[in-house]
């Protein structure tokens, strides 16, 4: 008898997925952060950054921003995204990053009922540590956060070496914290994200 075809799983779709403002979504470098002011070339989107905003509204998972700048200078670095992705200001003088209220209280704002899908992206090593202790998926950012820490004119003046080296380092530390997996920059993240979906599938939890 032939046997009875067995319809593929499809992997789950994400419930919601968090990111980093500064050195994530804009700000490449996270200047911002280091030297306590911000520019036009701050408020600009990060490679691949309104693509996936775009492809995720598509799906319809709900996204926010996260920062621990002050509320004025988040909004306005927060010009060029879309007016749907939310945003979520956390004191910072109440549980601070790394611990996990600032992730919490995000997935409360966009109504998530669970924390299974739920996926927190960043380039910065203390938000990251704080979506960990938060119970969600993570994804580092190697060349566009805190890390690398460069410009976006400063990291096309390296040489494809010198870029690689500080990628490489980058990667190593965020690797290092735990992070579930690191991608260069946002232009990666959908292949990431199906990747997550897939390990979801198999059984895996963050």
């Amino acid at each position: 008898m032939p046997h009875a075809e067995t319809k593929p799983q499809t992997a789950p779709n994400l419930t919601a997925v968090l990111f980093g403002l500064s050195g994530c979504l804009v700000d490449f470098g996270a200047h911002t952060r280091l030297n306590g002011g911000h520019s036009a070339e701050h408020t600009e989107a990060t490679p691949g950054a309104l693509d996936s905003l775009h492809s995720l509204q598509q799906q319809q998972i709900p996204c926010a921003w996260l920062d621990e700048l002050p509320p004025a200078l988040s909004q306005s670095l927060a010009i060029a995204l879309p007016e749907w992705v939310k945003s979520s200001q956390h004191s910072a003088t109440n549980n601070p990053w790394p611990a996990p209220h600032a992730c919490w209280q995000a997935l409360m704002a966009l109504n998530v009922e669970r924390l299974d899908g739920c996926v927190l992206v960043s380039g910065e090593p203390r938000l990251l540590q704080s979506g960990l202790n938060a119970g969600l998926w993570t994804i580092g950012l190697a060349s566009c956060g805190s890390l690398c820490g460069l410009s976006p004119a400063q990291w096309q003046a390296l040489s494809a070496q010198e870029r690689d080296i500080k990628r490489g380092k980058a990667t190593l530390q965020l690797f290092g914290l735990g992070v579930h997996s690191v991608i260069d920059h946002l232009g990666e993240l959908d292949t990431c994200l199906a990747d997550i979906s897939l390990r979801r599938l198999k059984g895996e939890k963050p």
